[in-house]
């Protein structure tokens, strides 16, 4: 459940945490027993050995846990394999011998500062988790613990995540009736987050995992002098869960400038202008597009780039959020107008910029089936001015969400 992570490290907020430290660090205690034959003595110590904890070892230069698998990660948790890693450490797949269940098991680098986020990452948990009443669609957390100066945070082990499932699929985009399904699944999480007045800030499909691993093929399209068959892989299922809360920001309190993987920022954050729950709903509508073309919607790593993409899909930046642009934002701007293609760093980017379709055109490369409805809330999300922007409970009552078999 990692996802490589493209925000500046301004956005993790040091918060002093003092917890109680568990000592998970040791074999568990055995107390004195009576004098036994050879065989049962000899039983007892393989068992303890089979529940001992690794030799210790330093940690790598980047403060990452070093483990081996087969070994222990407290008694409890036998790691099985790595699933991933991310700026914040790695998640292991374990075994979890007390529930005998598979779990996923987030080990945190030893440094300060990601540790203090990992703590304020566990109250948020334990507050999603608290006000669930079953269908928050946000993954669930098990346990916590802290070995050798590592947070561990226990989950429920869940399958790929979107963006694995299209790049294992060559990048074939999901049918539409399937994206609805995600969509109105990530919405209901967003929804429930908002509720609860915390805003995720870092949506996007590695965030979204599929609950089931399984999946079929089926048959796609013709290709190669010999019509060789290409096959497609779909989901068994449609049930997603929201993760990584690393990032998610309370409403009322201080907000750092800069948050959401670059794209799926929204322009407010560029422009410098503040941003709260509508920073998610743009995200959602960038997402809801990569699903269904394959692609992400706005390819860039540059500022000016940026806005002109969304410009060339979504029309001119209103006047009044150019504006009130932070200072910084200035040289993006000439009289009052976006300094493009001017200002473009290269010819490549112009190119780049110039290759994009309208919101409407794009939609309809991808879709035949609900396209209207698709395009309609794609325009809601996509709104420059939050305060025009869907929310997550408008977006759920889109027609969209209710239409099957129209155009």
């Amino acid at each position: 459940m990692v996802a490589t992570v493209d925000i500046t490290e301004e956005r993790v907020k040091p918060r002093a945490r003092k917890r109680p430290r568990l000592g998970w660090d040791s074999a568990p205690f055995q107390p004195a027993e009576a004098p036994a034959s050879s065989s049962s003595s000899l039983i007892r110590h393989e068992a303890a050995a089979r529940l001992a904890s690794p030799p210790w070892r330093d940690d790598d230069h980047e403060g990452h846990y070093v483990f081996g698998l087969g070994e222990n990660l407290t008694p409890r948790y036998k790691i099985l394999s790595k699933m991933g890693e991310g700026t914040f450490g790695r998640v292991l797949q374990c075994w979890d011998r007390e529930m005998r269940e598979f779990v996923a098991i987030k080990v945190v680098r030893s440094i300060r500062k990601y540790r203090d986020a990992a703590m304020i990452e566990i109250d948020i948990l334990n507050l999603i988790a608290k006000n669930d009443r079953g269908g928050s669609r946000c993954v669930q957390i098990r346990n916590w613990f802290d070995y050798r100066n590592h947070i561990c945070i226990v989950f429920e082990k869940l399958g790929p995540s979107l963006f694995d499932f299209l790049r294992r699929n060559n990048y074939c985009p999901f049918p539409v009736d399937l994206v609805r399904e995600f969509g109105r699944q990530l919405l209901e999480a967003v929804a429930y987050m908002h509720d609860l007045r915390l805003i995720h800030t870092d949506l996007k499909p590695e965030n979204i995992l599929l609950v089931s691993s399984e999946y079929v093929k089926v048959p796609g399209s013709k290709r190669g002098s010999q019509d060789e068959m290409r096959f497609r892989c779909l989901p068994k299922s449609s049930a997603i869960k929201l993760i990584d809360f690393g990032s998610t920001a309370f409403d009322n309190r201080g907000h750092s400038s800069i948050v959401s993987t670059r794209h799926y920022r929204a322009p407010e954050i560029i422009l410098g202008l503040g941003w709260s729950y509508p920073c998610d709903m743009w995200s959602v509508g960038c997402i809801l597009v990569e699903l269904c073309s394959g692609e992400a919607l706005f390819q860039t790593h540059e500022n000016l780039e940026h806005l002109a993409m969304m410009e060339r899909v979504l029309g001119p930046l209103p006047e009044h959020m150019i504006r009130t642009a932070s200072r910084g934002t200035e040289k993006y701007f000439r009289q009052g107008r976006l300094n493009w293609p001017g200002g473009a760093v290269s010819r490549e980017s112009i190119r780049a910029v110039r290759k994009l379709n309208r919101l409407k055109d794009l939609v309809s490369q991808h879709v035949d089936q609900s396209k209207t409805f698709l395009t309609d809330l794609l325009q809601g999300l996509l709104k420059f001015d939050p305060s025009e922007r869907f929310t997550a409970r408008e977006a759920l009552n889109h027609p969209f969400f209710r239409s099957i078999n129209l155009r």
